[in-house]
């Protein structure tokens, strides 16, 4: 108020603008504190590239490592009829089932993002991808191993709101919008084998791709 000679309810509508945008956050006891703006660089070409024998790299991990923070995750693996999307992004016949590992992962102890992987449960279900716990290698590497490597990849990515769950699994705050990305993974045979979606809160991430014309 008294740095730029405005009213107390202007600078209150002033604050309560900046909340909307996901720029401020209000805590009881703390007052209106900046949020901490440090989103993930995440580059969505880079998944299929080919890895050496010896590394073990799931590409969430491996991006959150190479900007020298701690990655975690809580898993949960489910056998599933999905939803039509995902049937028909699968090309599931009625009544064919999915196996999805749901995970909700966190950067410096913090929820991030969340990432629902679907596969078709009879191509995976005597294999790492239907057990619960996490992958080191990361399902790519499993699904390489079970003859139906990832040569081709459709991605879809658009934003929105978040509905109330995603909302409270992510702890976000009120305006934040979130990118729903959905990666199609198809094998030499043009079969999909796996559909992840992940919900990105928009002030955590950045998306690059590097599309090479030569």
């Amino acid at each position: 108020m008294e740095d730029h000679g405005v009213s107390r309810n202007t600078v209150r509508l002033a604050l309560g603008e900046l909340v909307n945008e996901g720029l401020v956050t209000r805590t009881p006891r703390r007052g209106t504190v900046v949020r901490d703006r440090r989103p993930l660089l995440i580059y969505p070409q880079r998944e299929l590239e080919p890895q050496s024998r010896g590394e073990l790299r799931e590409a969430f991990a491996y991006a959150v490592a190479q900007e020298g923070r701690e990655p975690s995750q809580y898993i949960e693996v489910l056998t599933v009829s999905p939803v039509e999307e995902i049937a028909s992004r699968l090309e599931l016949a009625d009544g064919e089932l999915a196996v999805v590992r749901r995970r909700l992962r966190f950067v410096d102890g913090q929820p991030y993002n969340t990432n629902d992987s679907y596969f078709p449960r009879d191509l995976v279900a005597d294999s790492e991808i239907a057990r619960p716990g996490d992958i080191a290698r990361g399902a790519n590497r499993v699904l390489e191993e079970l003859g139906h490597a990832q040569v081709r990849v459709v991605d879809d990515i658009w934003a929105r709101m978040p509905n109330q769950e995603e909302a409270e699994r992510l702890q976000l705050e009120l305006g934040t919008p979130v990118m729903v990305y959905v990666r199609v993974g198809y094998d030499g045979a043009d079969m999909p084998v796996r559909v992840a979606v992940s919900v990105l809160p928009a002030d955590k991430h950045l998306i690059r791709y590097e599309l090479d014309g030569r």
